[in-house]
């Protein structure tokens, strides 16, 4: 018996231990199939946290890190979710930065777990610059803005005059950082349904009543040339896509201003951004969003995740039939109201100790 020549033998040797592609599922077309239910679900964060020093950590130490985070302030601790007593009363004022929680842990599902990305656990989604943090060019003024925005919407010192006055995500229009462009995982509805076509991807996102539409072209030359008009700004930004080999890749430019008010990170009105979803397996898409700002960052800058399959994709009921908007208002004009009455009482005494 002939024995193969090295390169050969090299090849074959190679071809075996390398997860084959034919082992990813094809659409009609022959392309990479990203249809389904998926979830990016996970506790990691897109900034990495000042303590952890290292992109990639260890199983044992993934678990540390992840069994000591909080959602919404209220720590799981060994993964385990507590929950308010509804006999006991109200919380007690205050608190912490947000005060009074929004919602008992019970709502909370963030995931358990870091993110698990290329066969590692991760810190942070940003993965370049390798220190995990956006290169901004004014971080003060991003923090300050950001601060603003929670002490005015937050601390329930908002007017209210109307219903424009509240934040996106509490009229539930928009949950900029969960449709994109880059999708990043949170407190809860980290599930996405994938519908692939020869001509379009559609991503229906659990968060809120967001669906993305991308029409897909021959080359990104071409997808290009289908951008719509600058004045045209949708929710999520102009989406096209086309195929790089076996990766899916989009572009978002124009994204609508208002978005960037509830946007997990900051984006100019010239920022692009480019998504690319790889299937390397059965159970997995290697997905991963470049951010290129000049106006913003000193650099353009990527972050990584990674989607698994996940059962279903839940409705999403925000304010169930809106009633939460009548609230937020009647609640303002019961504040203006007092605020009136304490004015004139203010002003009743002021007459009585002037006679």
């Amino acid at each position: 018996m002939r024995m193969l020549r090295p390169a050969l033998t090299a090849l074959a040797v190679a071809i075996m231990a390398a997860p084959a592609l034919a082992q990813v599922p094809k659409a009609s077309d022959g392309k990479p199939d990203l249809t389904g239910v998926w979830t990016h679900a996970s506790v990691t964060p897109l900034q990495r946290a000042p303590e952890n020093k290292t992109l990639v950590v260890s199983e044992a130490e993934a678990k540390r890190i992840a069994a000591g985070f909080t959602v919404g302030g209220i720590k799981e601790e060994g993964y385990k979710t507590t929950y308010s007593d509804p006999t006991k009363g109200a919380p007690p004022k205050g608190g912490d930065d947000f005060g009074v929680q929004a919602y008992d842990s019970f709502w909370w599902d963030p995931g358990t777990k870091l993110a698990f990305v290329k066969g590692e656990w991760r810190t942070s989604n940003i993965v370049d610059p390798p220190n995990g943090q956006m290169p901004l060019k004014d971080p003060e003024a991003d923090a300050k803005k950001r601060k603003m925005r929670r002490d005015v919407y937050e601390t329930g010192k908002a007017d209210y005059d109307g219903p424009e006055v509240p934040t996106l995500g509490e009229r539930c229009v928009m949950f900029g950082s969960k449709a994109g462009p880059g999708m990043q995982s949170g407190g809860y509805n980290n599930n996405y349904q994938f519908t692939q076509t020869p001509t379009h991807m559609v991503i229906q996102v659990e968060m809120g009543p967001d669906t993305r539409i991308i029409p897909i072209y021959a080359t990104a030359v071409e997808a290009r040339t289908h951008h719509r008009p600058a004045a045209l700004k949708p929710w999520a930004g102009d989406s096209v896509g086309w195929w790089e080999g076996d990766t899916f890749v989009m572009e978002s430019i124009n994204v609508k201003p208002l978005q960037a008010e509830n946007h997990g990170f900051p984006l100019s009105q010239t920022g692009v951004v480019t998504e690319r979803f790889t299937r390397t397996g059965d159970k997995d898409i290697f997905y991963e969003f470049i951010v290129n700002d000049p106006e913003l960052y000193t650099q353009p800058w990527k972050a990584e995740l990674s989607f698994y399959p996940s059962k279903a994709i839940y409705e999403y009921a925000c304010h169930e039939g809106n009633y939460g908007m009548i609230g937020i208002l009647a609640g303002a004009r019961e504040k203006d109201r007092r605020a009136a009455a304490k004015s004139a009482n203010a002003k009743t005494k002021t007459v009585k100790g002037g006679q």
